[in-house]
């Protein structure tokens, strides 16, 4: 047997009933040699963490744009705390944790420049619209290596595509993900509202407190534990209904009171504007495109989807840096 055979043997003999095991995975789109070292879902979690996207997460915003302070949350350090909230659960149910990170670590590769107000102005610009998980799997599929795609699993994919809350992957471990983005969101984003001076621990209503907790720590125990512990021996995810009705509670106050709050979002009609400057830049003149964007729209994708296509992988410096070089001034720019 070869080192990924015994591994493969360990699963089958070691995780629940429920897990989906690597051996029985749907397979890839193009069928390749199987690794005699790792099994497919370890590979497919290698080839999202050693992508170009991934590694443009962590110049990309989660919900303040360009805060003052070294602490706040990133786009990179949202998907570690969703893989790791995800992973706790996955071990304790003996489900994949394999399959579990990958899907973890390549939900948020399809994210725009200036979080959720990039992925509006791009909805708007795109006649076809614009989703970041839809985009997620455009960029494992299509974008990476350039044009390649990353060729993961049918299981990975399926995860990444239905983090979203109206959505329902098929999987187990994809169902362990799309909550532990919920909870991992919700979490750092009070820590980072409370950093920012937007909220105060004291504002989140006691009801909410009561049964999750006074603090990100306590939360974070209430939430994993309610999943582990309700989710077992059942072959589905979910929560207790008391905590999950707090969750949702607690996720629309943080809706109204942080992420609509002028305090935290009041850049971004300025990071609006100038995405929307770039479409329209790029629209008019694609020749300025890179050479991989070129050759899409020479194989027939539509003009508009490919330049949202560029501007979504761009990072926010990145795209404040093209911003600058086509519409300021030399004698204007930062040195």
């Amino acid at each position: 047997m070869t080192i990924r055979e015994t591994m493969e043997f360990i699963e089958a003999a070691n995780l629940s009933p429920f897990a989906t095991l690597s051996q029985n995975s749907r397979g890839r789109e193009r069928e390749e040699e199987p690794c005699d070292i790792r099994p497919v879902f370890q590979r497919d979690r290698d080839r999202i963490l050693h992508s170009k996207a991934f590694r443009r997460l962590k110049h990309k915003t989660q919900v303040f744009l360009t805060p003052k302070g070294d602490h706040y949350r990133t786009r990179l350090t949202h998907t570690l705390e969703v893989s790791q909230n995800a992973r706790t659960i996955a071990k304790a149910l003996r489900l994949n944790e394999d399959l579990t990170e990958a899907i973890a670590l390549g939900h948020d590769l399809g994210h725009t420049p200036f979080g959720h107000a990039g992925e509006d102005m791009l909805n708007r610009l795109c006649q076809g619209g614009f989703q970041h998980h839809v985009q997620s799997v455009r960029v494992v599929e299509k974008l990476e290596k350039q044009g390649e795609g990353l060729n993961l699993t049918w299981e990975v994919r399926d995860g990444i595509l239905n983090h979203q809350t109206a959505s329902m992957p098929a999987t187990p471990e994809g169902r362990i993900v799309r909550l532990s983005d919920k909870i991992a969101y919700i979490n750092h984003d009070i820590d980072d509202a409370i950093r920012a001076k937007v909220l105060g621990e004291e504002d989140i209503p006691l009801e909410y407190r009561r049964v999750l907790g006074c603090s990100t720590r306590e939360r974070l125990n209430t939430l994993i534990h309610d999943i582990i512990i309700s989710s077992q021996g059942t072959g589905d995810i979910h929560m207790s209904p008391e905590v999950e009705d707090a969750m949702q509670k607690l996720r629309k106050f943080m809706f109204i009171h942080v992420y609509r709050n002028p305090r935290a979002k009041g850049e971004e009609l300025k990071a609006k504007e100038l995405l929307g400057r770039l479409f329209a830049y790029y629209m008019e003149q694609t020749e300025k495109l890179p050479e991989q964007f070129l050759h899409m729209m020479d194989e027939g994708e539509a003009k508009d989807r490919v330049v949202c296509d560029y501007i979504a992988g761009m990072t926010d410096q990145y795209a404040i840096a093209k911003f600058e070089e086509i519409f300021m001034p030399k004698a204007w720019q930062a040195n």
